[in-house]
């Protein structure tokens, strides 16, 4: 009897829902207590006041005060992380193929420095910090951060750095450099600049997460376009190598 074959989209289509969730719980795996974690955010607090950029409370007291908008951005917060990032991907591998597994593999490879950020620097969120900030996603939306079944699946305390902001960054810098049209590369560059407003107005990321996030987008795009060109000097390498290493042996037959 044959056996029939997955289909490649279906494939990756496991492959990377398994990426997202091992992402998400892993950052159950990095517990740690809550003093440190404070700790942590209150240092991050005071780093930014000595830099002026302490406006997360200002920024949501004044979404607040816009009918709709903290619902609005309650929901993008718990969606577009994922819905964004797989949509990319779907059109990535649709139209450029040859772009697919150099995003895919950007992707898993930010995702997996944010693991380690996680067990390195635990941090509270905004939110969860006593600064006055709200979790307003629990409040506009049906969406409870804090049940029982929610925080089951990740750390709240794991929020340094920015996954947010690290997986926007990299899924737009692929649509700006991969769409034709020009409406396509301003939305791809403006995409991490709206989720930035998103996890800040909502009370989940300092401006120093999201510094964070973007740090690792960088790593990672950087690794992503150095790795081709490493593979394919080791591959111009590896002849040269087979027939130095041969040559004794064909000089020793009769």
């Amino acid at each position: 009897m044959s056996s029939r074959r997955l289909p490649r989209w279906t494939i990756e289509g496991l492959l990377l829902l398994g990426l997202y969730l091992a992402g998400e719980l892993a950052r159950g795996v990095a517990r740690g207590g809550e003093p440190t974690a404070e700790a942590h955010a209150a240092s991050i607090v005071r780093l930014e006041r000595s830099l002026h950029l302490f406006d997360e409370r200002a920024i949501q007291q004044a979404v607040t005060h816009v009918a709709g908008l903290p619902a609005s951005l309650g929901y993008a917060y718990v969606s577009v992380h994922l819905a964004g990032t797989l949509a990319v991907l779907s059109w990535v591998y649709r139209k450029r193929r040859d772009a697919y597994v150099r995003l895919r593999n950007t992707l898993a490879l930010a995702s997996g420095l944010g693991v380690v950020g996680y067990a390195l620097f635990l941090a509270a969120p905004p939110r969860l910090a006593g600064l006055g900030i709200s979790d307003t996603v629990s409040a506009a939306t049906s969406v409870n951060l804090d049940s029982s079944l929610v925080s089951s699946l990740y750390n709240p305390y794991a929020a340094v750095p920015s996954m947010h902001i690290g997986f926007s960054l990299i899924v737009g810098v692929a649509v700006a450099r991969l769409a034709h049209r020009p409406l396509w590369r301003v939305a791809g560059a403006l995409y991490p600049v709206a989720v930035l407003f998103v996890i800040v107005a909502t009370g989940n990321h300092f401006f120093f997460d999201a510094a964070a996030g973007a740090a690792v987008a960088a790593i990672a795009l950087a690794s992503g376009a150095l790795l081709p060109r490493l593979e394919a000097a080791l591959r111009a390498w590896a002849p040269h190598e087979r027939v130095r290493v041969a040559a004794p042996a064909e000089a020793r037959s009769p």
